[in-house]
């Protein structure tokens, strides 16, 4: 017995010894990530290596979603005119724009392929009852086709309402698409899937599990929430489809989010988002042409860039557009998220903002759904304290809103929370936004919810109990990895 036990421990130790240098090998580019998978495999050496299989694979190498030939040819033709206008400020923009953000516009187009567009209509919905009310409002009036695309999409009455939507324009003979990620659509009942598609609803799911709640490739979920209806219009933002979207979860309580409504041509860009998000999950070659992109009469004057990232990028190009907005800020930034766990770069960029002066809040939940995010979220809040921050814990219910304002110049909404598995493990979309007028309202919008807020100062947070602090030191430690 005593001779097998140590044969046991000494293959777990050979095993550990093996896993290290190829996670100091694979990893090396990330020492965070590294440090807290070798603490997580050395503390709890078996369960650390079911950890490690499933949820560490890297995803950099692979090419995962494909552009069109036609595609890419029209993007490049028109990044390389707008890089011109821009260089030459040739195309009439808004001065403060270019004078303060014609380097972001063309960082985000170098980065990411990003295509700006000026003719945009962008209406903003905080409330999950009125966001899906219009949404159901605008299915219902959709003549040609309809992309829709969520991380969840859970059994529920919300999900019904909009399921007998799609199945009913599809019954009409206009083209009905629904994607959503494996993992967030994990408990979705089957008959519903096969209701969908006897009515002509093509269904996709995306990096579907090959069994059943077994997924090795459940660390890299497709976070992005895009609808498309009729190439004209688009939504953009943080809710999810499930009965706790609108509130009606006691647990969670009052759902607090935000979503974006767009007109104009930024649509374009959600149309060849989602294309791409289909091709990898369907495998149907959709063809970008005048069917999928319909001429749009100019509604609007907003402009605005539509930014992907994901873990198969290492370029982080969401998180680096965060950047640039803390890094260009003179007066003030404020921040909505429901996860707060940044990495080094945004950690220190936040800290030289709130000591030069810049009014620096962040506003996060008063609960979790999470729990250690949320505790690695007050270890990290309650650092930037110690800079003269502000922090905010929303009282009304659960945040879950993704969004910076700066300077009412600049504002970024979309699916990408502020924090690791965001920036760097999940597929997600923004929109990066250049209006003042839009602007205004997420910070009249943040404003309103501070008179909803607690707000936490250094006595108050220092003053909370040890095992909150044990808490926060052990998920800190592990947040590179959550």
């Amino acid at each position: 017995m005593l001779i097998a036990t140590s044969y046991g421990l000494s293959l777990v130790l050979v095993i550990n010894i093996i896993l290290t240098f190829i996670i100091i090998f694979l990893e090396r580019k990330n020492p965070q990530s590294t440090y807290a998978w070798l603490l997580l495999l050395w503390m709890i050496p078996a369960v650390g290596f079911v950890f490690y299989l499933f949820f560490s694979q890297n995803l950099t190498r692979r090419k995962i979603f494909k552009i069109s030939s036609t595609e890419r040819a029209l993007t490049n033709t028109i990044i390389q005119q707008q890089k011109r206008d821009l260089t030459e400020q040739d195309k009439e923009m808004n001065d403060i724009t270019w004078d303060n953000y014609g380097d972001m516009i063309q960082f985000h187009q170098n980065l990411s392929d990003a295509i700006y567009t000026d003719d945009n209509r962008v209406e903003i919905f905080t409330d999950g009852e009125e966001k899906f009310s219009t949404l159901l409002k605008d299915i219902a009036e959709a003549k040609d086709h309809i992309h829709m695309q969520y991380f969840i999409f859970k059994s529920s009455s919300l999900a019904d309402r909009i399921m007998e939507a799609l199945k009913a324009k599809a019954l009409q003979g206009v083209e009905v698409r629904l994607l959503f990620d494996d993992m967030g659509a994990i408990f979705l009942k089957r008959i519903d899937f096969q209701d969908l598609k006897d009515s002509g609803v093509k269904v996709a799911r995306f990096f579907p599990s090959r069994i059943k709640y077994i997924n090795l490739k459940a660390n890299y979920r497709n976070h992005r929430k895009v609808t498309v209806i009729d190439g004209k219009i688009g939504y953009i933002g943080g809710f999810n489809v499930g009965d706790e979207y609108l509130g009606l979860d006691l647990k969670m309580g009052y759902w607090r989010d935000t979503h974006l409504r767009l007109e104009g041509s930024a649509v374009y860009e959600l149309q060849v988002r989602f294309f791409m998000d289909w091709r990898a999950s369907h495998g149907e070659e959709l063809v970008l042409n005048s069917h999928f992109m319909p001429d749009i009469e100019k509604n609007g004057e907003v402009g605005l860039q539509i930014v992907s990232s994901g873990p198969d990028d290492p370029n982080e190009q969401i998180k680096q557009g965060y950047l640039k907005m803390i890094h260009a800020a003179k007066s003030y930034i404020f921040i909505q998220t429901p996860y707060f766990v940044p990495d080094q770069s945004i950690l220190e960029a936040l800290r030289i903002a709130a000591k030069s002066g810049v009014d620096v809040r962040i506003m996060i939940p008063n609960k979790p759904d999470h729990l250690f995010v949320y505790w690695a979220t007050f270890s990290y809040v309650g650092e930037l304290l110690g800079y003269g921050a502000k922090i905010y814990v929303y009282d009304n219910g659960f945040l879950h809103a993704k969004t910076i304002v700066v300077d009412d110049q600049v504002a970024s909404v979309g699916t990408c929370n502020f924090d690791i598995r965001s920036f760097s493990l999940n597929f997600e979309v923004n929109a990066f936004i250049y209006d003042q007028n839009v602007c205004y309202k997420l910070k009249e919008i943040f404003i309103e919810d501070m008179k909803k807020s607690i707000r936490i100062n250094e006595n108050r947070y220092k003053s909370r109990p040890v095992t909150m602090k044990i808490k926060e030191s052990i998920s800190r430690l592990f947040s590179p990895i959550l």
